[in-house]
């Protein structure tokens, strides 16, 4: 295939923060009556705008999230971070092998994509090719963030293949004109395939698929 830039998202692609950020947002948003299975909130939350995710809860329990609850969410959860974030497996050894150009873009602010790669071990494969949606204000599944990525990367969207883990994510990366890989983890398979993307189950299945 031919490939010249591949476009990794952050959570849930790179690094396994999904359930670790999905568990403590369900368990501060039950003290306000919120209730939602795990598997829901992949579905629901994953890819998406913090605040969005906010809205969602609001509008299920019909009040306001009281002011500090983003900046105590963003607390909890940079803490859960540091300590339990591990790369995606396989992950690794799929970057060390590739001899084309790769970047992440996110839609999470830059200090957290930089926190999670850190903790995980792979900030130094990805420094200077850092894209976050903060950067212009622009989030998934508007497909902004990959366009900004690819543009900055210097390739054209053709040349570029995005990884997605979410429906957001790979409505962005269809919108944007990006052929789509899709990580599926079990939860997420028919969302993926019905936004356009192609599934893989394994980083060593993709390299065989790419030709790495």
């Amino acid at each position: 295939m031919d490939v010249k830039c591949i476009i990794f998202d952050c959570d849930g692609v790179l690094v396994d923060t999904e359930k670790i950020g999905n568990g403590i947002l369900l368990e501060m948003a039950a003290e306000y009556g919120f209730e939602m299975e795990i598997e829901d909130a992949y579905r629901n939350f994953n890819g998406r705008n913090l605040k969005d995710c906010f809205l969602h809860i609001e509008d299920a329990i019909g009040a306001k999230l009281p002011e500090s609850f983003e900046a105590e969410y963003r607390e909890k959860s940079f803490k859960a971070f540091k300590t339990q974030v591990k790369p995606m497996e396989g992950v690794v050894s799929f970057i060390e092998k590739l001899n084309i150009a790769y970047c992440v873009a996110s839609s999470g602010p830059v200090e957290k994509i930089r926190l999670n790669l850190e903790a995980s071990g792979l900030l130094d494969k990805f420094e200077n090719k850092i894209y976050s949606s903060y950067q212009i204000n622009s989030w998934k599944p508007d497909p902004g963030i990959f366009l900004y990525a690819a543009n900055e990367m210097g390739f054209e969207v053709s040349d570029c293949i995005v990884l997605e883990d979410s429906k957001a994510g790979v409505k962005a990366g269809i919108d944007g004109g990006f052929r789509v890989f899709g990580l599926a983890n079990g939860y997420n398979n028919s969302d993926l395939e019905e936004e356009g993307a192609m599934l893989f189950y394994t980083y060593e299945e993709l390299s065989d698929i790419l030709g790495v």
